[in-house]
């Protein structure tokens, strides 16, 4: 995979759906080579954050900035263009497509972005979920659940991303294969200098892997520290984290 380079600020950010407000005023810097976790209970306000900054939900006030680039307002394919990948909760694949169909969707978007995608990041990709490779004749249906999060990361990797945006990875995942994901992106971090902005409601498990954490309540962030240090308040972890 390419090397990247794109810190993501998020400054004043706030979205509302209709009378309720979602994020307010929302500050977050995610750093190249580091993961910076968004932690929170069910409500918070998480999954919106990502949506906002992937332009697939329309903020009220605020910006969005990658690498110093304006992209508040700017349409989803805009922003996935520029370099923000989002996986969604939920292991969204393309169910009637093959393992390695679903994948070139990914490489189309990291072609046009770079010029570089192709047979080699197919293999970049098998390399690092060989279940994936074991699979790729077959339809995205006929994989578990952990083998459907590998599927859409893979994809996500192969847009040649700067910033990729995870959304509750390990919802509905045994700890083993949440272990086993969670030591990937850490290894994808470190090794490429990707930036990752992970939203988690496991947040043991997401601290364990970042290097600095936001915990969002009722849309707003009301802590924000190394990932060491917020998991070591034991007023902070028990008022929001749950553990």
């Amino acid at each position: 995979m390419t090397e990247r380079s794109g810190a993501l600020e998020i400054r004043g950010l706030s979205a509302r759906y209709g009378p309720v407000t979602a994020l307010d005023a929302v500050d977050i810097h995610a750093n190249p080579g580091r993961i910076t976790a968004v932690l929170g209970a069910n409500g918070a306000g998480k999954t919106t954050l990502l949506r906002t900054i992937s332009g697939l939900v329309r903020g009220s006030d605020g910006s969005v900035l990658l690498g110093g680039r304006d992209l508040t307002g700017a349409p989803a394919e805009t922003i996935a263009r520029a370099g923000i990948a989002h996986v969604p909760e939920g292991r969204g694949v393309i169910t009637e497509l093959t393992v390695e169909e679903n994948l070139r969707l990914g490489a189309l978007l990291g072609t046009a972005r770079r010029g570089s995608a192709g047979r080699g990041r197919l293999d970049e990709v098998y390399d690092m979920f060989p279940a994936l490779g074991d699979r790729r004749r077959r339809e995205a249906h006929s994989l578990s659940g952990g083998e459907r999060q590998m599927l859409v990361i893979g994809r996500a990797l192969l847009s040649e991303p700067e910033v990729l945006l995870l959304d509750e990875p390990s919802l509905g995942l045994a700890p083993r294969v949440v272990a086993q994901l969670f030591a990937l992106i850490r290894d994808l971090v470190d090794s490429e200098g990707l930036t990752v902005l992970l939203v988690e409601q496991n947040a043991r498990s997401a601290l364990s892997i970042a290097d600095t954490g936001f915990v969002l309540n009722l849309g707003r962030v009301v802590a924000a520290a190394g990932a060491a240090e917020l998991a070591a308040d034991d007023d902070l972890r028990h008022a929001y984290l749950g553990f």
